[in-house]
């Protein structure tokens, strides 16, 4: 294969291209993962709105510890579909343009 072995092609040739095409498909469904489910029971909305309320009965300040959990879940999101950008700018090297 193009004076390759079959090992060598698979590393320089193959496998950036399958990265490439299926980094999007397989960032996206991991950052719905981290939205729809309990990841390590930090991430999840409800998880971490029930413990702001728990927090917020005893001190009576329920729109900023609502607002300050929104922030925190809104930056884990952002944090990772930054680093999704990220990844797919370094696989996009790999396009001939």
């Amino acid at each position: 294969m193009i004076g390759m072995s079959n090992r060598l092609a698979l590393r320089r040739i193959i496998l950036p291209q399958a990265a490439r095409v299926s980094v999007p498909p397989l960032s996206n469904t991991f950052i719905s993962l981290v939205k729809d489910t309990s990841l390590a029971s930090l991430v999840l909305v409800t998880e971490l709105f029930r413990k702001a309320q728990e927090i917020a009965t005893a001190s009576g300040e329920f729109m900023t510890l609502y607002v300050e959990a929104a922030v925190i879940y809104w930056v884990i999101c952002l944090f990772l579909s930054s680093g999704q950008s990220v990844l797919e700018r370094r696989l996009d090297r790999y396009v001939a343009h």
